[in-house]
């Protein structure tokens, strides 16, 4: 991936850079799934998790839990979630924009005084697109999408999966690439300057 690439990823629509990575061990928690697919959207969590070099954990010291993921097929039932308002003070305009815009996820991050990531919100809202893929497929696609801070943009042309030659939705490589560099402990948890994209990619040419 070249350094346009990589800077493209991380570039909000505001013509900003930004990254983010996660500064705390990841303690997940999975509403609107039945056991089958609640392992499996965890096993995809650990398996990302991993790849970046990072950690899991069953609770977080100051949160509990720190990234929750809500599968659901209408945005309508994010208002019927006992509590959550508590979490989304604009919970009813957040419903009326995604219904809007028709969407089928969304998602929402908070950050430590540094900069990282310190908690995420999930939402997937099953539409007929979502619910024709296999649960793998969905479960990666999501734990890909919430171990960094991507641009908005990042992935609206090319999802970060893509078919195996057995016809399984895989990890694209340089994404792959781009999650292992950016958890290098070398490299900082947030950065606004663009120059960091250039040594992410430095990264992955030596890496590779």
């Amino acid at each position: 991936m070249t350094p346009q690439g990589v800077e493209a990823l991380f570039t909000r629509a505001d013509g900003n850079y930004l990254f983010a990575r996660w500064g705390r061990p990841i303690a997940p928690v999975v509403f609107g799934v039945d056991d089958v697919t609640l392992a499996t959207v965890k096993g995809a969590c650990e398996a990302v998790v991993a790849l970046a070099g990072h950690e899991m954990a069953e609770s977080d010291p100051e949160l509990g839990v720190n990234l929750m993921l809500f599968f659901l097929r209408d945005w309508s039932e994010l208002a019927e979630t006992p509590d959550l308002d508590r979490l989304l003070p604009d919970l009813g305009s957040l419903v009326d924009r995604l219904k809007t815009a028709g969407a089928n996820q969304y998602r929402l991050f908070r950050y430590d005084a540094a900069g990282a990531i310190k908690a995420a919100f999930v939402f997937v809202r099953m539409d007929a697109t979502l619910s024709a893929l296999p649960a793998e497929a969905v479960a990666l696609d999501q734990a890909v999408r919430v171990i960094l801070l991507w641009s908005e943009r990042a992935f609206m042309s090319d999802g970060p999966l893509v078919p195996a030659p057995d016809g399984r939705l895989v990890l694209r490589p340089e994404i792959a690439d781009v999650i292992r560099v950016g958890y290098d402990p070398v490299m900082p948890a947030m950065s606004r300057d663009v120059a960091h994209a250039l040594r992410l990619a430095a990264r992955m040419g030596t890496e590779g």
